[in-house]
C-alpha cells in the first residue's frame, strides 16, 4: 500500500512516500526549486518520491495532507473579526490567497497529480505528533509538539502506544511559544521562520537579564507549562509585524534593523527569550511525564528544533530517553500525515525495539550514482579524479587534517534542515580560526554562528558530556571539562562578540562560547561513507570529530544535485569537493567563481 503525505502553502513544503509502513522517500520542495522555505505545492518533491517508489500517481492508495484548511480558515476569520476594523490590511492580503488556493486543496491535489483516490486531512499537531512517535524507536511514549500555530493548537501533549496516538491536551492560539520566540527573532532584526536559529546561536553571548521582565509582563506561565501571552505587546493577530509599540517601549527601543551591528542588548534579549523558552519546555516535559506516566519522550514542531532546550530536557532526566523528529518543522508534517494514515487510521501494526528508529538516518532524498555524476562532469569538461571508496576516505581525511575545507556530496540527500553527512561542508575542528573562516568565506553568514561537531558515536563521550546518541544534530551538550581550555583573567573580562575567537577546548571550532556543542553522533549503519571518513580522520589525527555544516551559502537551500554542489564549490573558498567518489581540486578547475556570467551559464543550465 502506497501513501503520499503532503505539506504545502505555508512554509517548507514537502512530500513523503510511505509503503506498507516503511518510509520510501521524503524531501522538501526548496531543494529542487532553490527557493528557501518554498511554500508552493511540492510537485518536484512529489515526483522524487514517486520515482523513488517506482510508481505513478494512479498507484497511490491514499494521499494525506498535514493539516485541515477549513479549521485554519475559521481561526483566521475569527481572529480578524475579533480585531476589526484593525488589521484590515493584513486581512485583505490573506483572504484572496485562501479563496484562490488554500480552500481548494482537494481539487488542487487531484488536478496536479491526476489522482482520483481518497484524500485525508490530519490535524496539524496530529501530523507533528505522528512524525515524532511513529518513526521513533519507542513502543510507547509521551509526545510533545510545539510550534507557531496549526489550525488552533500551538502546542500539544499526547500519548503514543503501539500503532495508536492520542492528543491529550492542547494550548491554543494566540498563546504560542513559537510565536513568542519569533517575536524576539523579529525584534532582534532576523527573519521570522528562518532566523530563529540565529537567536539561539546568539543567546550564549548574552545574559538573560530580561527574562524576569518577559515573565512578568509578556507571559503568564503556569506550573504545567501552559501560559497566556499579554497580546497588547504583540501585533501578529491583526498586523503585519510581530511586535507592538508597547513591546518596543518595554524593551526601550525599536526593532533592530536587519544587517545592522549587533549590540550587547540584542545578545541579552536573545539570551532572555532562550531562557524563558527552556523554562517553558522543561515545565511542559515535567507535566507530560506526570500526565502520561511514560519513560520515553518524542518531540516535534518547529520549537523542537531548539536543540538547546532539547538538551536541557535530556540533562534534567525528566525522561529516560528522548527522540526528536529530524524534520521537526512543517516539512515533517508530510511524513507525519502519511504514517498516521498507515498506523492510526488503517490500524496497521507497529513494533519498535526501543533502540533503533525507523527514520533511516533521515537520508531519504535524491541519490546520484557515480555514473550520473561523471556524466555531468564530463559534459562540462570539469577536471576530477575518480577514486575507490576507501581511497576517497583516506584522501579526504588527509586533506582535512591539513586544514583544507571539503565539500562532501554523498548518497541520499537529508530530509530536514540539518546536513548529516550527505550534503555537508567539512573542516578540522582543532583549528581555532576555522569557525570564522568558514562563516565568512564559505557560508557568507554572521561570524557568531556556531558549527556542529560530527563525532564517531562510540567515542562521543570522550569529548562531550552526554549519555545519549544524537544522530540528527538536535541535542546540545557541554564539552567535557578535560577537553576544555580555561579562560585567562584577560579573556574573562571580555563581553559579547569579543569572546568569539578565544579557543575554549581542544576542538575550538565546534565549541560555543558557553562550552556547548550541537552534536551529531555518527554510526556506520546510518551512513557508511561518512563514518569511514571520520574513522580515517581519527586514525590520522587522533580526533574523531569533524566540523559538519550544511552544503549551502547564506540564503540558499542545501544543495541537492551535483550541479548545485559544483556551483557552491566554485563560488566559495571550499578547497576540495567530493562528488560521490569523484574528487575535485579547486586549483585544477579551469575557471574561477568571479566570472558570474560564466558560472550561471556553465553550472546552472
Amino acid at each position: 500500500m502506497n501513501i503520499l503525505g503532503i505539506s504545502a502553502f505555508y512554509h517548507d513544503s514537502a512530500a513523503c512516500l510511505v509503503r506498507d509502513g516503511i518510509i520510501i522517500a521524503a524531501s522538501q520542495e526548496e531543494r529542487f526549486t532553490r527557493k528557501r522555505h518554498d511554500q508552493e505545492f511540492p510537485i518536484n518533491a512529489i515526483e522524487h518520491c514517486l520515482k523513488a517508489g517506482g510508481i505513478k500517481p494512479a498507484e497511490l492508495d491514499f494521499v494525506g495532507f498535514y493539516d485541515k484548511p477549513l479549521l485554519k480558515f475559521e481561526r483566521l476569520l475569527k481572529t480578524y473579526l475579533a480585531y476589526a476594523p484593525r488589521g484590515f490590511k493584513s486581512f485583505s492580503m490573506a483572504v484572496p490567497l485562501w479563496m484562490r488556493q488554500k480552500l481548494w486543496l482537494k481539487d488542487i491535489i487531484r488536478e496536479r497529480l491526476n489522482y482520483s483516490g481518497p484524500i485525508l486531512f490530519t490535524e496539524h499537531h496530529e501530523s507533528h505528533a505522528a512524525s515524532a512517535f511513529f518513526p521513533s524507536p519507542f513502543q510507547e511514549a509521551a509526545v510533545i509538539t510545539i510550534d507557531g500555530v496549526g489550525e488552533w493548537a500551538t502546542a500539544s501533549i499526547g500519548l503514543g502506544r503501539g500503532n495508536k496516538l492520542d492528543l491529550l491536551s492542547e494550548l491554543h492560539f494566540p498563546h504560542s511559544l513559537g510565536l513568542l520566540y519569533s517575536a524576539f527573532t523579529y525584534y532582534t532584526g532576523f527573519k521570522v521562520n528562518s532566523g530563529e536559529y540565529k537567536v539561539m546561536g546568539l543567546a550564549p553571548y548574552g545574559t538573560p537579564r530580561y527574562a524576569d521582565l518577559i515573565l512578568k509582563n509578556l507571559v503568564d506561565l503556569k506550573e504545567d507549562g501552559s501560559f497566556k501571552l499579554d497580546l497588547s505587546y504583540f501585533n501578529y493577530c491583526a498586523g503585519l509585524t510581530m511586535t507592538s509599540e508597547r513591546f518596543h517601549a518595554l524593551f526601550q527601543g525599536p526593532p533592530r534593523q536587519p544587517e545592522s551591528k549587533l549590540t550587547q542588548r540584542d545578545m541579552d534579549l536573545a539570551a532572555s527569550v532562550q531562557a524563558v523558552t527552556e523554562e517553558i519546555m522543561l515545565r511542559m516535559a515535567r507535566h507530560a511525564r506526570k500526565a502520561t506516566g511514560m519513560k520515553n519522550l518524542c518531540l516535534a514542531g518547529g520549537v523542537a528544533l531548539n536543540c538547546v532546550g532539547n538538551g536541557r530536557i535530556l540533562r534534567e532526566k525528566i525522561f529516560d530517553k528522548i527522540w526528536i523528529q529530524p524534520a521537526a518543522g512543517d516539512a515533517g508534517g508530510a511524513l507525519g500525515s502519511a504514517v498516521f494514515i498507515w498506523h492510526h487510521y488503517l490500524d496497521k501494526p507497529r513494533h519498535a525495539d526501543g533502540s533503533h528508529d525507523f527514520q533511516q538516518g533521515s537520508l531519504l532524498g535524491p541519490h546520484y550514482s557515480d555514473e550520473e555524476i561523471e556524466s555531468y562532469l564530463k559534459c562540462k569538461a570539469i577536471t576530477y579524479q575518480r577514486l575507490a571508496p576507501e581511497e576517497l576516505a583516506r584522501s579526504a581525511a588527509g586533506l582535512l587534517s591539513q586544514g583544507k575545507i571539503l565539500g562532501w556530496f554523498s548518497g541520499r540527500m537529508e530530509f530536514g534542515p540539518r546536513a548529516l553527512g550527505a550534503r555537508s561542508i567539512l573542516g578540522d575542528p582543532r583549528d581555532p580560526e576555522m569557525q570564522s573562516k568558514m562563516n565568512l568565506k564559505i557560508k557568507f553568514r554572521e561570524s557568531f554562528r556556531p558549527f556542529a561537531p560530527a563525532v564517531l558515536a562510540e567515542r562521543c563521550q570522550e569529548y562531550f558530556d552526554i549519555d545519549a546518541e544524537s544522530p540528527y544534530m538536535l541535542l546540545t551538550a557541554p564539552v567535557k571539562s578535560s577537553r576544555r581550555i580555561a579562560e585567562s583573567p584577560e579573556h574573562s573580562r571580555l563581553f559579547g562578540i569579543e569572546r568569539l575567537n578565544i579557543p575554549r577546548s581542544e576542538i575550538p571550532a565546534v565549541t560555543h562560547v558557553d562550552y556547548s556543542a550541537r552534536i551529531q553522533t555518527v554510526r556506520r549503519e546510518d551512513n557508511p561513507a561518512f563514518y569511514e571518513l571520520l574513522k580515517e580522520f581519527s586514525g590520522l589525527t587522533g580526533c574523531p570529530v569533524l566540523i559538519n555544516t550544511s552544503f549551502n551559502v547564506r540564503g540558499e537551500p542545501i544543495v541537492c544535485r551535483p550541479k548545485e554542489a559544483y556551483a557552491c564549490f566554485m563560488r566559495t573558498d571550499i578547497d576540495y569537493l567530493a562528488l560521490g567518489n569523484c574528487l575535485l581540486d579547486k586549483k585544477a578547475q579551469a575557471k574561477t567563481a568571479d566570472n558570474k556570467g560564466w558560472m550561471k551559464e556553465f553550472v546552472l543550465d
